[in-house]
Formats: structure tokens, C-alpha cells, sequence
């Protein structure tokens, strides 16, 4: 029997002996109207409730050394019944609306970090950092709760080019994270190219982040995973929204159809093809500076430059409960940017010339799944979805009378099964199986010289995953243990990823926290020239092939220790990540390295810490990670390790909210150490054509820093109608923070030093009505 089989016999016989374990391990059960008895005399309190709602209830009895607050969170867990606390002594129970699908029925995760940061924010016992928008409050710089600039506020990640579509995550790659809408695989995220959440924020409900312990039914991301749902119960209740800032206009919907059915809606387009406004210009000089669209980097003279830029999104979420047990959601989403720019020139012969050029990135994703609540114990769900991106770009060249063409496409097909199985009121099984195709396709097609290549790859991977979710009696220790096991077809590889998660809770207000995973990903994202594409989404989706581009493998492992108390947390938490079957070509070299392609690694070892206090109104945070993030190839820099690209040594960041009735302020810094980047040496030998250049990533930019602040304030035109308004200043003094910078020829064969800064002083304002 082979290394792999015996893996995979292992694997199942734990999972079997599991729950053949956690079935028989159950105590005696007891009606729960003794255990509300108890309960009463215990802690001095009492129960209201009507006696048919507690009928034909028994479960476990309750551990005696167990708080009021873990008592009544354990009862939440093994009942479906509601407890709301009215007083220090009276507390009701009322009966819950029967839920069906696989994140409702019974979980076993708690939260034992409320109002993370901010209120909104609240951390899970396995390691999850959970969002919920409704409730969501302010952070420094945010005037609207953007999905995918809250998760930068999380210590450990960042975005080393303030784009969120170039989220870092513990020195990862952007194209390293697992983006999930709905399910769907994203392969966009950002508007304006990258710098605004390509996601409606007033639909999303709940996002979760998670750095590492991730989830085994999660796999193809070997950094980090985000999963973005909106709201996915029926309350038969109608509401809308519209609003607007100084780039976009939106709107939202929440309509019921039908007592077993609703439906979700909302849109965004931005006006900036109509008007520019301050914000569009702070935002188009950030994005096409480092372009072809900036008239410096032109070697004709540029007399005027006519550009027409838009983006818009579009939701909708059909919701429909069959029956009591039974449930169907469809999920849809569409997500557009365009550019076309006009320009014209006075050539060396002092001749006017013009050119057109088009930019577009578009997706499209739907999903739809069916639950199915078998028992109070049993629930299955099924899932098919679609996932489409497209880049494309004509580019007209009126210095080499050229016209050049690029698209990167990527289909994305799926169906996934997830089973639950509730053991007892302490233990849990998730299971279930997955398979995905994946079609990447890209294209280029040049006239003068005349040249066309079409290039188009399919991986076709199958998985099935598994894991144990389990608490003791007193709720102060937590274990998730799993794996997911992947085939992957075309490479015929096989892999074993297990995952585990440990929460142990002592001295009343400590946590150890151990985390650790290992995961794969067949997709990436290269860069063939910098300027593909204008320079402006210049990376494009690549498989992993039996060639150049090997699968990714990662290993991580994480320990940390908590406290928390009276409004006080503090955590420390050190970590050490491994990512391997990188390629030079997705790591955007501009030094020695950019024509040469070879595959590597790349080590992580750093710390994360927090402290955030909370008292009266006020909530303010202080963070700071460091990190060593270090190269390894087989070839490049003969083999020796050099500093990563993405290699923030230090970064930290403290920000003060404040919250008083109808309005909220907040303010933040913003600080790292500068970004690494290659000198050019000194000793130049000036008939050759290349630039020659000191060690790898030797030197470093200045470090960077910036601060925002932001306010909203909410008031009522009228009992059902609600309207708010807010106003953010990013970077308010106008800090000039270089990220990124290399080196180049000009006209005359000189070598010029080019440096990327990030944004300037950019207000937005915002208005919004909901009803």
C-alpha cells in the first residue's frame, strides 16, 4: 500500500472512530424545565416563557462551575430557543425560527472577543475574525463599511500599495487569498482598479477572515480565506436604501414576494464618465500615474488627454423557503469597470497625431444552493456555481503605427456538498465533497508586426473534506481537527492538507489559541511585462502546469495568548509561514529578475500584537506586527535567500472611535517600514544595454506613514424614514509616502529613477437615505 492510500485509510478510520466516540459519549439526558430550575436557584434569577415552549425538551445537564453567560450561551447552542436577558434577574426564553442550512443549525463556535476593534468586529474560538455590517460602527478613513478595506484594519494584514485588490496577508500575494462571494470564487475584487471594493456593503451582512486554521472545507488559497454572505434568512419585512459619495451613486432593496420567499437587490454606478470630482482626481493620479496614461512617460509631446472612466456592480439574492426543512437560495453579480482615453500628440516632425485605447475588467458570477434539514441533527446542502472574470485591453500605439490586443479570461465552474452531523450538545462533524474546473484562457494579437497566440488551460480538481468540531463540558476548551484531500487531474497529484484549530480558555479571562494548516493552489497570477495591460492591471491568471508553474503548497503554524477583561484585550500571538512552487513571474520583479523566470519560496516568521480598550464612549486600539519575510529560488541570486519584495518589517497602526447616540467620529495612523526595492550599482558599463544592479531588494523606501479620520452622524426625517451623513479626509496632511520605486532608461539611454506614490489628501463625502 502506497505512502498517499495509507494516508487516505488513516484519515477515514479517524473520522469513523470519531463518531462512533462522540455517539456514544452522551450523559443522561434531562427535561429541561429541571435544568431552568436549577438554573433559577443557582444564580438568583427567573425564567419567563409560555410551558409549550419548552415541552418534550431534555439535554445534557449542565456543568455547575459553568457563569450565568456561559450557561445561558450553552442553552442558545443545544436548544431552539431564545434567551434575552431583561434585567440582572429576569430573563426569557422564546422559541427560534427553525433554521436549515449548514451555518445555523447548532454551531459550536462562540464568540469570545466582542466588538473586536470596533463594534461589528468579533473574533470566533476558531480563529475567524467575524463582520457584521448592520451593526458595524466606524473606522478611521471609512465612511461606508467597504468589506475589503475593514479586513486591513486586522493586525497582520495590509496592502503594501493601499490597493484592496493587492491584500497581504502574513507576506502573502493578493492572488494567494480565497475570495468567496456567496460561494462564488472571485477573481475580481476592486473597482477604479483596485482601490474600492468591487462588493455592495449594504447588502453583505456577515464577511469572515481567516489568516490561518482555516475551515477544511475550504482549499485553493494558500494564504487566507474571506467569505462575503448577505443577509440569508426571511423576515418578511420590506426595506430600501439609496445613498451616494463623490464617485458613485447606489441603492438597495429587501422585498418579500411571498410569505416563503424575498428577494435582494442593489446596484452601483459610479458618474466619474459625467463628472470629476476631487476624490476621482486623487484617485485616477494614484492609479495611472505609473500608466501610459501619464504624458511623462510618453516620448511624444502630449497636448490633451480625453479619458472616460465608470464602474458599477449589480446583486441579487432570490430567496425561497420551501417548507420548514427546506431551503433554496440564488445568488447573481455582476461587477464592470471600463476605461477608454483619447490622446493626442505633436510627434518628433511636429505633426498632430491621436489614438484611442480601451481598458475593460468585467465578472460575472452566480450560485445556487439547497439545504436540507434531515433532523435536529443532520443537515445536507448543495451548491453549483459559476464564476467568469475578463480583462481585456486594445491598445493603439501611434509612435510604431501598432495595435496590440491582451485578454485574460477565467471560467470557473463548481459543485460542492456539505454535510453536518450533530454528534451531542459538545461535538459536531462537517464533511462533504467538491469538484471544480477551472479554464484559464489568454490572448494576444499584434498587427505591425503581425502576430496572434491563443493559449487556453483546463484543471479539473476533485476533493473531499472532513473535520471534528468539539467542546468540553465547562466550554473553556474548543478543538476543530480536519483535512481536505485534493486530486488534482491534469498534474495527477494528490494532497493531504489536514488542519487544526485549539481554544483553551483558563484563569477566567486567558486564551491559548494554536493554529495550523496546510493548503495548495492550482491557479496564480503572473506578470509578463509591466506594462501589460497600460501598466494598470498588468497581472494576469495563470494555471499551475507540469512545466513552469508548479502547484503551491503552504505550511502554517500560529500560537497565541490572550486576555481579556473589563472592556481590555490584549493579544500577542507568533507565527511561522512557508509558501512553496512560487514563480518569479508573480512576484512583479523590476530589478535583475524581471525577464527571468524560476521557482521558489518564501518564509514568514513574525509576531502580531493588539491592545484594544473600550470605556464609555470611546474605543480606541493600538497594533503592530513584525515580520521577516525572506526569497529562497533555485537559481535566482545563486541560490541564496534575499529579502521579499512584500517585506514589511514593522507595521503598526492606532486609531481612537468615538460614539455618542446619532454620531461617530474616528481617528487613525498608519505606519511601516519602508517597502524593499534594488539600487542600480554604481559601476554602470555603459555599452551595455541593461541595467545592472546591486543585491536584490537591498534597499528600502522611507518608511510610510498617513493618517485619516472620518465621522458620521444618523438622524430621522421621519418615523420610517432614516438618513445619514458622513464626511473622511485619507492621508490628512498630504503625507508623501513613496510605494514602490524602480529604475528605467529614458530617451537619451539615461537611467531615471521612477517612484509610485501612494494616495494624496483625498475627502470624500457621502449621503445616504433608508427606508
Amino acid at each position: 500500500m502506497n505512502k498517499r492510500l495509507r494516508s487516505l485509510v488513516f484519515y477515514i478510520l479517524i473520522i469513523a472512530f470519531c463518531n462512533l466516540t462522540f455517539s456514544q459519549n452522551q450523559e443522561e439526558k434531562q427535561p429541561i424545565a429541571q435544568i431552568l430550575s436549577q438554573l433559577e436557584t443557582r444564580y438568583n434569577i427567573k425564567f419567563s416563557f409560555e410551558t409549550k415552549t419548552i415541552e418534550n425538551i431534555s439535554i445534557a445537564p449542565l456543568y455547575p462551575e459553568l457563569s450565568l453567560e456561559q450557561a445561558l450561551n450553552q442553552l442558545k447552542l443545544v436548544t431552539q430557543l431564545n434567551f434575552e436577558v431583561l434585567s440582572d434577574r429576569f430573563i426569557t426564553i422564546t422559541p427560534k425560527q427553525i433554521s436549515n442550512t449548514s451555518d445555523t443549525i447548532q454551531q459550536l463556535e462562540e464568540v469570545v472577543v466582542n466588538n473586536y476593534l470596533t463594534k461589528g468586529i468579533s473574533k470566533t474560538n476558531n480563529g475567524t475574525i467575524e463582520v457584521n455590517t448592520k451593526t458595524f460602527n466606524i473606522l478611521p478613513g471609512l465612511i461606508e463599511p467597504d468589506v475589503l478595506q475593514i479586513v486591513q484594519n486586522l493586525p497582520g494584514i495590509t496592502s503594501v500599495d493601499e490597493r484592496i485588490s493587492n491584500i497581504n496577508v502574513r507576506g502573502g500575494t493578493n492572488d494567494q487569498n480565497l475570495i468567496l462571494y456567496e460561494g462564488i470564487r472571485m477573481y475580481q475584487t476592486g473597482h477604479f482598479f483596485g482601490l474600492i471594493s468591487a462588493f455592495n456593503p449594504y447588502l453583505s451582512e456577515n464577511i469572515s477572515a481567516s489568516k490561518n486554521g482555516t475551515s477544511a472545507k475550504y482549499g485553493n488559497g494558500v494564504s487566507s480565506t474571506i467569505s462575503i454572505k448577505h443577509q440569508d434568512d426571511l423576515d418578511q419585512k420590506f426595506n430600501a436604501g439609496i445613498g451616494g459619495n463623490l464617485l458613485s451613486t447606489d441603492g438597495f432593496t429587501k422585498i418579500p414576494l411571498s410569505p416563503k420567499t424575498e428577494l435582494q437587490l442593489s446596484a452601483r454606478r459610479s458618474y466619474t464618465d459625467i463628472l470629476a470630482s476631487t476624490t476621482y482626481d486623487s484617485y485616477f493620479d494614484r492609479i495611472f500615474n505609473d500608466s501610459e496614461l501619464n504624458a511623462s512617460n510618453n516620448i511624444n509631446t502630449q497636448l490633451s488627454l480625453d479619458e472616460r472612466f465608470l464602474f458599477y456592480d449589480f446583486n441579487a439574492k432570490f430567496l425561497y423557503d420551501i417548507d420548514k426543512t427546506s431551503k433554496l437560495r440564488i445568488n447573481l453579480l455582476n461587477i464592470y469597470n471600463n476605461l477608454d482615453y483619447n490622446q493626442v500628440f505633436v510627434n518628433s516632425d511636429n505633426n498632430f497625431q491621436s489614438t484611442r485605447s480601451d481598458l475593460k475588467q468585467v465578472s460575472y458570477g452566480i450560485s445556487s444552493t439547497y439545504s436540507k434539514l434531515w433532523n435536529n441533527k443532520v443537515n445536507t446542502a448543495v451548491q453549483v456555481y459559476y464564476s467568469n472574470y475578463d480583462l481585456d485591453a486594445e491598445n493603439n500605439n501611434i509612435t510604431n503605427f501598432q495595435r496590440l490586443i491582451q485578454e485574460n479570461k477565467v471560467e470557473d465552474y463548481g459543485i460542492r456538498l456539505d454535510i453536518s452531523n450533530v454528534f451531542s450538545d459538545n461535538a459536531k462533524f462537517n464533511g462533504g465533497y467538491q469538484f471544480n474546473e477551472v479554464g484559464v484562457t489568454n490572448i494576444e494579437d499584434v498587427i505591425n508586426p503581425d502576430f496572434t497566440s491563443l493559449i487556453k488551460e483546463i484543471i479539473r480538481t476533485h476533493a473531499i473534506f472532513g473535520e471534528i468540531e468539539w467542546y468540553s463540558n465547562t466550554r473553556n476548551t474548543y478543538i476543530r481537527f480536519g483535512s481536505r484531500i485534493n486530486y488534482f487531474g491534469k498534474l495527477a497529484e494528490f494532497l493531504i492538507e489536514p488542519r487544526f484549530t485549539i481554544n483553551q480558555k483558563f484563569w477566567d479571562h486567558f486564551r491559548l489559541e494554536i493554529l495550523g494548516e496546510l493548503k495548495s493552489q492550482s491557479i496564480i497570477q503572473i506578470i509578463d511585462l509591466q506594462q501589460d495591460f497600460f501598466g494598470i492591471e498588468k497581472r494576469r491568471w495563470q494555471l499551475a502546469n507540469a512545466d513552469d508553474v508548479p502547484l503551491i503548497t503552504s505550511e502554517q503554524v500560529s500560537i497565541g495568548l490572550s486576555y481579556n477583561q473589563n472592556n481590555l484585550l490584549v493579544s500577542l500571538e507568533g507565527y511561522y509561514k512557508g509558501v512553496n512552487g512560487i514563480t518569479a513571474r508573480s512576484q512583479g520583479f523590476q530589478n535583475q529578475f524581471q525577464f527571468t523566470n524560476d521557482i521558489g519560496s518564501y518564509t514568514v516568521k513574525g509576531i502580531d500584537f493588539l491592545i484594544n480598550k473600550r470605556f464609555n464612549n470611546f474605543s480606541t486600539w493600538l497594533s503592530y506586527s513584525f515580520s521577516k519575510n525572506d526569497y529562497q529560488f533555485e537559481v535566482l541570486n545563486n541560490g541564496n535567500a534575499f529579502p521579499n519584495t512584500l517585506d514589511l518589517r514593522h507595521v503598526a497602526n492606532a486609531s481612537l472611535t468615538y460614539n455618542l447616540d446619532n454620531f461617530k467620529v474616528g481617528f487613525g495612523v498608519n505606519w511601516h517600514s519602508g517597502r524593499p526595492y534594488t539600487n542600480p550599482s554604481d559601476t554602470q558599463t555603459t555599452t551595455n544595454s541593461n541595467i545592472e544592479y546591486e543585491s536584490p531588494n537591498s534597499s528600502r523606501l522611507n518608511d510610510y506613514f498617513r493618517a485619516d479620520i472620518s465621522a458620521i452622524y444618523n438622524f430621522k426625517f421621519s418615523k420610517k424614514i432614516k438618513a445619514e451623513v458622513g464626511a473622511s479626509i485619507w492621508n490628512i496632511f498630504n503625507q508623501k509616502n513613496f510605494i514602490n520605486r524602480y529604475y528605467t532608461f529614458d530617451s537619451d539611454d539615461s537611467i531615471i529613477e521612477i517612484d509610485n506614490r501612494s494616495l494624496k489628501f483625498t475627502p470624500n463625502l457621502s449621503f445616504r437615505i433608508s427606508f
